[in-house]
Protein backbone atom coordinates (compact mmCIF):
# COMPACT_ATOMS: atom_id res chain seq x y z
CA UNK A 1 0.00 0.00 0.00
CA UNK A 2 2.86 2.36 0.85
CA UNK A 3 4.38 1.74 -2.59
CA UNK A 4 1.06 2.43 -4.30
CA UNK A 5 0.68 5.66 -2.34
CA UNK A 6 4.26 6.65 -3.14
CA UNK A 7 3.67 6.10 -6.86
CA UNK A 8 0.46 8.17 -6.77
CA UNK A 9 2.25 11.00 -5.01
CA UNK A 10 5.19 11.10 -7.42
CA UNK A 11 3.90 9.95 -10.80
CA UNK A 12 2.95 13.47 -11.91
CA UNK A 13 6.44 14.73 -11.11
CA UNK A 14 8.02 11.75 -12.90
CA UNK A 15 5.85 12.38 -15.95
CA UNK A 16 7.08 15.96 -16.17
CA UNK A 17 10.74 15.02 -15.72
CA UNK A 18 10.83 12.20 -18.27
CA UNK A 19 8.75 14.28 -20.67
CA UNK A 20 11.35 17.04 -20.52
CA UNK A 21 14.18 14.55 -21.02
CA UNK A 22 12.72 13.34 -24.30
CA UNK A 23 11.36 16.58 -25.72
CA UNK A 24 14.34 17.06 -28.07
CA UNK A 25 14.34 13.43 -29.36
CA UNK A 26 10.56 13.63 -29.91
CA UNK A 27 10.94 16.86 -31.90
CA UNK A 28 13.75 15.31 -33.96
CA UNK A 29 11.83 12.12 -34.73
CA UNK A 30 8.41 13.63 -35.40
CA UNK A 31 9.59 16.48 -37.62
CA UNK A 32 11.87 14.23 -39.70
CA UNK A 33 9.12 11.59 -39.76
CA UNK A 34 6.65 14.18 -41.05
CA UNK A 35 8.99 14.88 -43.96
CA UNK A 36 9.20 11.26 -45.07
CA UNK A 37 5.75 10.82 -46.71
CA UNK A 38 6.14 14.15 -48.50
CA UNK A 39 9.49 13.19 -50.01
CA UNK A 40 8.70 9.50 -50.51
CA UNK A 41 5.36 9.95 -52.28
CA UNK A 42 3.91 13.41 -52.82
CA UNK A 43 7.09 15.26 -53.83
CA UNK A 44 9.10 12.30 -55.08
CA UNK A 45 11.31 13.23 -58.06
CA UNK A 46 10.86 11.24 -61.25
CA UNK A 47 12.89 10.42 -64.33
CA UNK A 48 11.60 9.99 -67.89
CA UNK A 49 12.58 6.30 -67.64
CA UNK A 50 13.22 4.14 -64.59
CA UNK A 51 13.73 0.71 -66.16
CA UNK A 52 15.97 -0.52 -68.94
CA UNK A 53 14.01 -1.88 -71.86
CA UNK A 54 14.80 -5.56 -72.36
CA UNK A 55 16.00 -6.40 -75.87
CA UNK A 56 17.01 -9.64 -77.53
CA UNK A 57 20.60 -10.44 -78.49
CA UNK A 58 21.28 -9.44 -82.11
CA UNK A 59 23.41 -12.31 -83.44
CA UNK A 60 23.96 -10.49 -86.74
CA UNK A 61 26.40 -8.19 -84.91
CA UNK A 62 28.43 -11.09 -83.49
CA UNK A 63 31.35 -12.01 -85.76
CA UNK A 64 33.62 -13.41 -83.06
CA UNK A 65 32.78 -16.06 -80.47
CA UNK A 66 33.47 -15.49 -76.79
CA UNK A 67 36.35 -17.98 -76.93
CA UNK A 68 37.95 -16.11 -79.82
CA UNK A 69 37.65 -12.76 -78.04
CA UNK A 70 39.13 -14.13 -74.82
CA UNK A 71 42.04 -15.69 -76.70
CA UNK A 72 42.69 -12.55 -78.76
CA UNK A 73 42.89 -10.46 -75.60
CA UNK A 74 44.86 -13.08 -73.62
CA UNK A 75 42.18 -13.63 -70.99
CA UNK A 76 42.57 -17.15 -69.65
CA UNK A 77 40.47 -16.79 -66.49
CA UNK A 78 37.47 -14.58 -65.73
CA UNK A 79 34.40 -14.39 -63.48
CA UNK A 80 31.53 -13.97 -65.93
CA UNK A 81 30.29 -12.34 -69.10
CA UNK A 82 27.13 -11.16 -70.82
CA UNK A 83 26.24 -9.44 -74.08
CA UNK A 84 25.17 -5.80 -74.01
CA UNK A 85 24.35 -3.29 -76.71
CA UNK A 86 24.84 0.46 -76.78
CA UNK A 87 25.67 3.12 -79.34
CA UNK A 88 24.47 0.72 -82.05
CA UNK A 89 27.20 -1.80 -81.26
CA UNK A 90 27.24 -5.13 -79.47
CA UNK A 91 29.84 -5.94 -76.79
CA UNK A 92 30.95 -8.82 -74.64
CA UNK A 93 30.89 -7.42 -71.10
CA UNK A 94 33.52 -9.48 -69.28
CA UNK A 95 34.10 -9.38 -65.52
CA UNK A 96 37.74 -10.26 -64.91
CA UNK A 97 39.29 -11.94 -61.86
CA UNK A 98 40.24 -8.53 -60.41
CA UNK A 99 36.50 -7.61 -60.67
CA UNK A 100 37.03 -4.94 -63.30
CA UNK A 101 34.48 -4.78 -66.14
CA UNK A 102 35.88 -4.84 -69.69
CA UNK A 103 34.09 -4.48 -73.03
CA UNK A 104 34.98 -6.16 -76.31
CA UNK A 105 33.33 -5.39 -79.64
CA UNK A 106 31.62 -8.55 -80.90
CA UNK A 107 32.25 -7.51 -84.52
CA UNK A 108 36.06 -7.19 -84.31
CA UNK A 109 37.10 -8.45 -80.81
CA UNK A 110 38.75 -5.10 -79.96
CA UNK A 111 38.49 -3.70 -76.44
CA UNK A 112 36.55 -0.51 -75.76
CA UNK A 113 38.76 1.79 -73.68
CA UNK A 114 37.02 3.03 -70.50
CA UNK A 115 34.08 0.89 -71.55
CA UNK A 116 32.40 0.68 -68.15
CA UNK A 117 32.37 4.46 -67.73
CA UNK A 118 31.03 4.91 -71.25
CA UNK A 119 28.30 2.32 -70.68
CA UNK A 120 27.34 3.92 -67.34
CA UNK A 121 27.10 7.30 -69.09
CA UNK A 122 24.99 5.79 -71.87
CA UNK A 123 22.61 4.27 -69.29
CA UNK A 124 22.37 7.58 -67.41
CA UNK A 125 21.47 9.39 -70.63
CA UNK A 126 18.91 6.66 -71.35
CA UNK A 127 17.20 7.12 -67.97
CA UNK A 128 17.30 10.91 -68.34
CA UNK A 129 16.03 10.59 -71.94
CA UNK A 130 18.70 13.11 -72.90
CA UNK A 131 21.58 11.91 -75.09
CA UNK A 132 23.21 15.34 -74.83
CA UNK A 133 23.48 15.21 -71.03
CA UNK A 134 27.10 15.04 -69.87
CA UNK A 135 27.99 14.10 -66.29
CA UNK A 136 30.05 16.70 -64.46
CA UNK A 137 31.52 13.95 -62.29
CA UNK A 138 31.55 10.16 -62.44
CA UNK A 139 32.93 7.91 -59.71
CA UNK A 140 32.80 4.21 -58.90
CA UNK A 141 31.19 3.57 -55.52
CA UNK A 142 32.06 0.34 -53.70
CA UNK A 143 30.31 1.08 -50.41
CA UNK A 144 27.14 2.70 -49.12
CA UNK A 145 27.19 6.36 -48.14
CA UNK A 146 25.06 9.19 -46.82
CA UNK A 147 23.41 9.77 -50.21
CA UNK A 148 23.45 6.10 -51.27
CA UNK A 149 21.96 4.11 -48.43
CA UNK A 150 22.05 0.39 -47.72
CA UNK A 151 18.36 0.20 -48.68
CA UNK A 152 19.47 0.52 -52.32
CA UNK A 153 21.24 -2.85 -51.98
CA UNK A 154 23.26 -2.82 -55.24
CA UNK A 155 27.07 -2.55 -55.22
CA UNK A 156 29.33 -1.55 -56.84
CA UNK A 157 27.62 1.29 -58.72
CA UNK A 158 28.69 4.26 -60.78
CA UNK A 159 27.64 7.64 -59.40
CA UNK A 160 27.03 10.16 -62.18
CA UNK A 161 26.40 13.78 -61.22
CA UNK A 162 24.59 16.13 -63.61
CA UNK A 163 24.66 19.81 -62.62
CA UNK A 164 22.29 20.86 -65.42
CA UNK A 165 19.48 18.55 -64.29
CA UNK A 166 18.64 20.04 -60.89
CA UNK A 167 21.86 18.60 -59.46
CA UNK A 168 20.71 15.05 -60.16
CA UNK A 169 22.91 12.11 -59.19
CA UNK A 170 22.24 8.72 -60.78
CA UNK A 171 23.56 5.47 -59.31
CA UNK A 172 23.90 2.74 -61.93
CA UNK A 173 24.95 -0.91 -61.77
CA UNK A 174 26.45 -1.71 -65.17
CA UNK A 175 26.54 -5.51 -64.78
CA UNK A 176 22.73 -5.53 -64.87
CA UNK A 177 22.00 -2.11 -66.38
CA UNK A 178 19.86 -1.28 -63.34
CA UNK A 179 19.19 2.22 -62.07
CA UNK A 180 19.83 1.68 -58.35
CA UNK A 181 18.47 5.10 -57.33
CA UNK A 182 18.75 8.79 -58.12
CA UNK A 183 18.70 12.01 -56.10
CA UNK A 184 18.02 15.59 -57.06
CA UNK A 185 19.09 18.45 -54.79
CA UNK A 186 15.85 18.45 -52.77
CA UNK A 187 16.12 14.73 -52.14
CA UNK A 188 19.78 15.07 -51.13
CA UNK A 189 18.76 17.68 -48.55
CA UNK A 190 15.97 15.43 -47.29
CA UNK A 191 18.30 12.43 -46.98
CA UNK A 192 20.76 14.53 -44.98
CA UNK A 193 18.07 15.84 -42.62
CA UNK A 194 16.43 12.43 -42.21
CA UNK A 195 19.79 10.78 -41.57
CA UNK A 196 20.74 13.35 -38.95
CA UNK A 197 17.46 13.68 -37.08
CA UNK A 198 15.72 10.33 -37.58
CA UNK A 199 18.63 7.90 -37.76
CA UNK A 200 20.90 10.05 -35.58
CA UNK A 201 23.90 9.58 -37.84
CA UNK A 202 25.68 12.39 -35.98
CA UNK A 203 26.27 9.86 -33.18
CA UNK A 204 28.06 7.59 -35.64
CA UNK A 205 30.36 10.47 -36.49
CA UNK A 206 31.43 10.96 -32.85
CA UNK A 207 31.14 7.37 -31.58
CA UNK A 208 30.02 4.15 -33.28
CA UNK A 209 26.91 2.25 -34.35
CA UNK A 210 26.46 0.40 -31.04
CA UNK A 211 26.54 3.60 -28.97
CA UNK A 212 24.08 5.23 -31.36
CA UNK A 213 21.63 2.34 -30.94
CA UNK A 214 22.01 2.30 -27.14
CA UNK A 215 21.29 6.04 -26.90
CA UNK A 216 18.28 5.70 -29.20
CA UNK A 217 16.93 2.72 -27.23
CA UNK A 218 17.25 4.63 -23.94
CA UNK A 219 15.39 7.64 -25.36
CA UNK A 220 12.67 5.45 -26.88
CA UNK A 221 12.25 3.58 -23.58
CA UNK A 222 11.82 6.88 -21.74
CA UNK A 223 9.25 8.01 -24.33
CA UNK A 224 7.30 4.80 -23.70
CA UNK A 225 7.39 5.47 -19.95
CA UNK A 226 6.28 9.06 -20.54
CA UNK A 227 3.32 7.91 -22.64
CA UNK A 228 2.32 5.24 -20.10
CA UNK A 229 2.56 7.65 -17.17
CA UNK A 230 0.50 10.19 -19.13
CA UNK A 231 -2.21 7.59 -19.75
CA UNK A 232 -2.29 6.74 -16.03
CA UNK A 233 -2.43 10.37 -14.92
CA UNK A 234 -4.81 11.79 -17.51
CA UNK A 235 -6.82 8.64 -18.11
CA UNK A 236 -7.18 6.88 -14.77
CA UNK A 237 -6.14 9.39 -12.08
CA UNK A 238 -7.26 12.69 -13.59
CA UNK A 239 -9.97 13.20 -10.99
CA UNK A 240 -7.38 13.32 -8.22
CA UNK A 241 -5.01 15.68 -10.04
CA UNK A 242 -7.84 17.88 -11.31
CA UNK A 243 -9.01 18.57 -7.75
CA UNK A 244 -5.50 19.43 -6.60
CA UNK A 245 -4.74 21.70 -9.55
CA UNK A 246 -5.44 25.38 -8.95
CA UNK A 247 -5.32 26.36 -12.63
CA UNK A 248 -7.48 23.56 -13.96
CA UNK A 249 -9.01 25.78 -16.62
CA UNK A 250 -5.70 26.15 -18.48
CA UNK A 251 -6.19 25.74 -22.23
CA UNK A 252 -2.72 24.19 -22.55
CA UNK A 253 -3.45 21.59 -19.87
CA UNK A 254 -6.85 20.83 -21.35
CA UNK A 255 -5.54 20.11 -24.84
CA UNK A 256 -2.35 18.49 -23.59
CA UNK A 257 -4.54 15.98 -21.79
CA UNK A 258 -7.06 15.45 -24.60
CA UNK A 259 -4.55 15.17 -27.46
CA UNK A 260 -2.23 13.11 -25.26
CA UNK A 261 -4.95 10.54 -24.59
CA UNK A 262 -5.89 10.51 -28.29
CA UNK A 263 -2.28 9.93 -29.42
CA UNK A 264 -1.14 7.67 -26.56
CA UNK A 265 -1.52 4.50 -28.58
CA UNK A 266 0.39 5.76 -31.63
CA UNK A 267 3.10 7.20 -29.36
CA UNK A 268 3.57 3.77 -27.83
CA UNK A 269 3.51 2.00 -31.19
CA UNK A 270 5.87 4.50 -32.85
CA UNK A 271 8.35 4.20 -29.98
CA UNK A 272 8.09 0.44 -29.44
CA UNK A 273 8.34 -0.49 -33.14
CA UNK A 274 11.16 2.02 -33.58
CA UNK A 275 13.07 0.51 -30.66
CA UNK A 276 12.54 -3.01 -32.00
CA UNK A 277 13.71 -1.90 -35.44
CA UNK A 278 16.78 -0.14 -34.03
CA UNK A 279 17.77 -3.20 -32.01
CA UNK A 280 18.03 -5.21 -35.24
CA UNK A 281 20.64 -2.77 -36.55
CA UNK A 282 23.12 -3.78 -33.83
CA UNK A 283 24.84 -6.22 -36.16
CA UNK A 284 24.96 -5.06 -39.80
CA UNK A 285 23.47 -7.42 -42.38
CA UNK A 286 26.37 -9.29 -43.97
CA UNK A 287 24.23 -11.61 -46.07
CA UNK A 288 22.05 -9.63 -48.45
CA UNK A 289 23.85 -8.93 -51.70
CA UNK A 290 26.45 -11.68 -51.37
CA UNK A 291 27.61 -13.06 -54.71
CA UNK A 292 29.09 -16.38 -55.71
CA UNK A 293 31.73 -15.70 -58.35
CA UNK A 294 34.00 -18.69 -58.94
CA UNK A 295 36.82 -18.27 -61.42
CA UNK A 296 35.95 -19.58 -64.91
CA UNK A 297 38.74 -21.01 -67.02
CA UNK A 298 38.43 -20.24 -70.71
CA UNK A 299 39.61 -23.74 -71.56
CA UNK A 300 36.45 -25.18 -69.98
CA UNK A 301 34.26 -23.50 -72.62
CA UNK A 302 34.42 -26.26 -75.20
CA UNK A 303 31.08 -25.44 -76.81
CA UNK A 304 30.50 -22.11 -78.57
CA UNK A 305 27.20 -20.72 -77.28
CA UNK A 306 26.43 -19.44 -80.79
CA UNK A 307 26.14 -23.06 -81.89
CA UNK A 308 23.67 -24.03 -79.19
CA UNK A 309 20.10 -24.85 -80.15
CA UNK A 310 18.58 -21.69 -78.63
CA UNK A 311 15.46 -19.62 -79.24
CA UNK A 312 17.34 -16.51 -80.31
CA UNK A 313 14.16 -14.52 -80.91
CA UNK A 314 13.58 -14.55 -77.11
CA UNK A 315 17.14 -14.59 -75.78
CA UNK A 316 17.93 -11.44 -73.79
CA UNK A 317 20.98 -12.49 -71.80
CA UNK A 318 23.57 -15.22 -71.57
CA UNK A 319 26.12 -15.80 -68.82
CA UNK A 320 28.16 -18.58 -67.20
CA UNK A 321 27.64 -20.34 -63.85
CA UNK A 322 29.31 -23.21 -62.07
CA UNK A 323 26.96 -25.82 -60.63
CA UNK A 324 28.98 -28.21 -58.49
CA UNK A 325 31.72 -29.26 -60.93
CA UNK A 326 29.92 -28.37 -64.15
CA UNK A 327 30.38 -25.15 -66.11
CA UNK A 328 27.05 -24.12 -67.64
CA UNK A 329 25.79 -21.45 -70.00
CA UNK A 330 22.89 -19.63 -68.32
CA UNK A 331 20.36 -18.47 -70.91
CA UNK A 332 17.60 -15.95 -70.14
CA UNK A 333 14.50 -15.89 -72.33
CA UNK A 334 12.25 -12.81 -72.41
CA UNK A 335 8.70 -12.83 -71.14
CA UNK A 336 6.05 -12.94 -73.87
CA UNK A 337 2.27 -12.72 -73.86
CA UNK A 338 2.06 -16.50 -73.63
CA UNK A 339 5.22 -17.44 -71.71
CA UNK A 340 6.90 -16.16 -68.51
CA UNK A 341 10.56 -15.23 -68.34
CA UNK A 342 12.66 -18.41 -68.34
CA UNK A 343 16.21 -19.20 -67.22
CA UNK A 344 17.69 -22.30 -68.85
CA UNK A 345 21.08 -23.97 -68.53
CA UNK A 346 23.29 -25.71 -71.10
CA UNK A 347 26.46 -27.66 -70.45
CA UNK A 348 29.47 -25.68 -71.73
CA UNK A 349 31.28 -28.85 -72.77
CA UNK A 350 28.57 -30.95 -74.42
CA UNK A 351 26.07 -28.23 -75.23
CA UNK A 352 23.13 -30.22 -73.83
CA UNK A 353 20.37 -28.62 -71.77
CA UNK A 354 20.34 -29.39 -68.04
CA UNK A 355 16.70 -29.86 -67.03
CA UNK A 356 15.26 -28.04 -63.96
CA UNK A 357 18.66 -26.54 -63.27
CA UNK A 358 17.47 -23.13 -62.03
CA UNK A 359 16.07 -24.51 -58.77
CA UNK A 360 19.07 -26.82 -58.39
CA UNK A 361 21.40 -23.86 -58.87
CA UNK A 362 19.44 -21.84 -56.28
CA UNK A 363 19.77 -24.72 -53.78
CA UNK A 364 23.47 -24.95 -54.57
CA UNK A 365 23.92 -21.21 -53.94
CA UNK A 366 22.13 -21.44 -50.58
CA UNK A 367 24.66 -24.09 -49.55
CA UNK A 368 27.52 -21.90 -50.70
CA UNK A 369 26.22 -18.85 -48.83
CA UNK A 370 25.40 -20.68 -45.58
CA UNK A 371 28.41 -22.98 -45.24
CA UNK A 372 31.09 -20.36 -45.60
CA UNK A 373 32.39 -17.55 -43.49
CA UNK A 374 31.42 -14.31 -45.23
CA UNK A 375 33.66 -11.28 -45.11
CA UNK A 376 31.91 -8.13 -46.27
CA UNK A 377 30.51 -8.93 -49.75
CA UNK A 378 33.20 -11.45 -50.68
CA UNK A 379 32.81 -15.21 -50.89
CA UNK A 380 35.80 -17.29 -49.87
CA UNK A 381 37.45 -19.12 -52.78
CA UNK A 382 36.48 -22.72 -53.43
CA UNK A 383 39.74 -23.95 -51.87
CA UNK A 384 38.62 -22.70 -48.47
CA UNK A 385 35.00 -23.87 -48.39
CA UNK A 386 33.63 -26.00 -45.62
CA UNK A 387 31.79 -29.17 -46.50
CA UNK A 388 28.02 -29.13 -46.65
CA UNK A 389 27.89 -31.52 -43.67
CA UNK A 390 29.27 -28.74 -41.46
CA UNK A 391 25.98 -26.83 -41.72
CA UNK A 392 22.90 -28.00 -39.80
CA UNK A 393 20.57 -26.16 -42.21
CA UNK A 394 20.87 -29.00 -44.68
CA UNK A 395 19.71 -31.56 -42.19
CA UNK A 396 16.37 -29.79 -42.58
CA UNK A 397 13.83 -30.62 -45.23
CA UNK A 398 13.27 -28.26 -48.14
CA UNK A 399 9.55 -27.58 -47.87
CA UNK A 400 8.87 -25.46 -50.90
CA UNK A 401 10.49 -23.82 -53.92
CA UNK A 402 8.97 -21.31 -56.30
CA UNK A 403 10.04 -18.53 -58.61
CA UNK A 404 8.81 -15.03 -57.74
CA UNK A 405 8.20 -12.61 -60.59
CA UNK A 406 6.72 -9.94 -58.28
CA UNK A 407 7.32 -8.83 -54.70
CA UNK A 408 5.53 -10.52 -51.82
CA UNK A 409 4.87 -10.10 -48.09
CA UNK A 410 8.18 -11.70 -47.10
CA UNK A 411 10.11 -10.34 -50.08
CA UNK A 412 9.32 -6.64 -50.35
CA UNK A 413 10.28 -4.12 -53.03
CA UNK A 414 13.24 -2.93 -50.92
CA UNK A 415 15.17 -6.01 -52.02
CA UNK A 416 15.19 -4.77 -55.63
CA UNK A 417 15.90 -8.02 -57.46
CA UNK A 418 13.41 -9.98 -59.59
CA UNK A 419 12.89 -12.72 -60.51
CA UNK A 420 14.17 -14.73 -57.54
CA UNK A 421 13.85 -18.34 -56.45
CA UNK A 422 12.27 -18.74 -53.01
CA UNK A 423 13.38 -21.72 -50.92
CA UNK A 424 11.56 -22.51 -47.64
CA UNK A 425 13.33 -24.81 -45.16
CA UNK A 426 11.83 -26.79 -42.28
CA UNK A 427 13.97 -25.25 -39.52
CA UNK A 428 13.03 -23.93 -36.05
CA UNK A 429 13.38 -20.38 -37.41
CA UNK A 430 11.59 -21.22 -40.68
CA UNK A 431 14.50 -20.00 -42.81
CA UNK A 432 13.55 -18.73 -46.24
CA UNK A 433 16.14 -17.81 -48.86
CA UNK A 434 15.55 -15.68 -51.94
CA UNK A 435 18.16 -16.30 -54.62
CA UNK A 436 18.75 -14.21 -57.73
CA UNK A 437 20.12 -17.00 -59.89
CA UNK A 438 20.68 -14.70 -62.89
CA UNK A 439 23.35 -12.82 -60.93
CA UNK A 440 24.28 -15.59 -58.45
CA UNK A 441 23.27 -13.35 -55.56
CA UNK A 442 21.61 -13.81 -52.18
CA UNK A 443 18.72 -11.35 -52.51
CA UNK A 444 17.36 -11.92 -49.00
CA UNK A 445 17.33 -14.34 -46.06
CA UNK A 446 14.26 -14.24 -43.81
CA UNK A 447 13.62 -15.96 -40.46
CA UNK A 448 10.74 -15.79 -37.98
CA UNK A 449 12.59 -13.07 -36.08
CA UNK A 450 12.97 -10.99 -39.25
CA UNK A 451 9.30 -11.51 -40.10
CA UNK A 452 8.15 -10.38 -36.66
CA UNK A 453 10.30 -7.26 -36.73
CA UNK A 454 9.35 -6.50 -40.33
CA UNK A 455 5.62 -6.79 -39.64
CA UNK A 456 5.98 -4.72 -36.47
CA UNK A 457 7.76 -1.90 -38.29
CA UNK A 458 5.47 -2.04 -41.32
CA UNK A 459 2.24 -2.06 -39.31
CA UNK A 460 3.02 0.19 -36.35
CA UNK A 461 5.65 2.55 -37.80
CA UNK A 462 4.64 2.83 -41.45
CA UNK A 463 0.90 2.27 -40.91
CA UNK A 464 0.64 -0.42 -43.58
CA UNK A 465 -2.55 -1.59 -41.86
CA UNK A 466 -4.10 1.42 -43.63
CA UNK A 467 -3.15 0.22 -47.11
CA UNK A 468 -6.77 -0.73 -47.73
CA UNK A 469 -7.59 3.02 -47.83
CA UNK A 470 -4.86 3.82 -50.34
CA UNK A 471 -1.37 5.22 -50.01
CA UNK A 472 -2.45 8.86 -49.69
CA UNK A 473 -4.93 8.21 -46.86
CA UNK A 474 -2.41 5.96 -45.13
CA UNK A 475 0.30 8.61 -45.23
CA UNK A 476 -2.14 11.35 -44.18
CA UNK A 477 -3.14 9.26 -41.14
CA UNK A 478 0.52 8.79 -40.26
CA UNK A 479 1.17 12.52 -40.65
CA UNK A 480 -1.72 13.46 -38.35
CA UNK A 481 -0.56 10.93 -35.76
CA UNK A 482 3.04 12.17 -35.77
CA UNK A 483 1.83 15.79 -35.67
CA UNK A 484 -0.36 14.94 -32.66
CA UNK A 485 2.63 13.46 -30.81
CA UNK A 486 4.65 16.61 -31.58
CA UNK A 487 1.86 18.95 -30.40
CA UNK A 488 1.41 17.03 -27.13
CA UNK A 489 5.13 17.30 -26.42
CA UNK A 490 5.24 21.03 -27.25
CA UNK A 491 2.16 21.70 -25.08
CA UNK A 492 3.83 19.84 -22.21
CA UNK A 493 6.95 21.95 -22.64
CA UNK A 494 4.85 25.13 -22.73
CA UNK A 495 3.08 24.17 -19.48
CA UNK A 496 6.43 23.62 -17.79
CA UNK A 497 8.00 26.88 -19.03
CA UNK A 498 4.85 28.84 -18.07
CA UNK A 499 5.22 27.68 -14.49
Amino acid sequence: MKMKKYIKQNIYKWHKVIGLITIIPVIFWTLSGLMHPFMAHWFKPTLPKDKLEITVVDTSKINFSLQEVLKANQIHRFLNFRIIEFQDKSYYQVKTVDKSIRYFDTSNSKELVNGDKLYATYLAQYYLADVSAKPEKITLQNSFSQDYKYINRLLPVWKLSFDKNDGTDLFIETTSGRLATFNNQNRKNFLLIFDLFHNWSFLDAISNNQIRIVVMMICLSIIILSALSGVIIYGFMWGKFKKNTSNNKSILKKYHRQIGIATAFVTLTFAASGAYHASKKWNPDRETGLKHEPIIKAEHLKKDFLKLNLRWERLSNIAIVVLKKDTLYQVVYNKTEDEPQEILYFNAKAGKEVVNADVEYAKYLVKKFTTNLQQEDIILPDCCLKTDEDNSLFEAKLLNTKTLYSFSRDYGFVFKRLPVVQLDYDTPDQDTYFIDTQFSTLASHVTNDNRTEGYSFAIFHKFLFMDWAGKNIRDLTMLISALGVLIVSLFGLAIFTKK
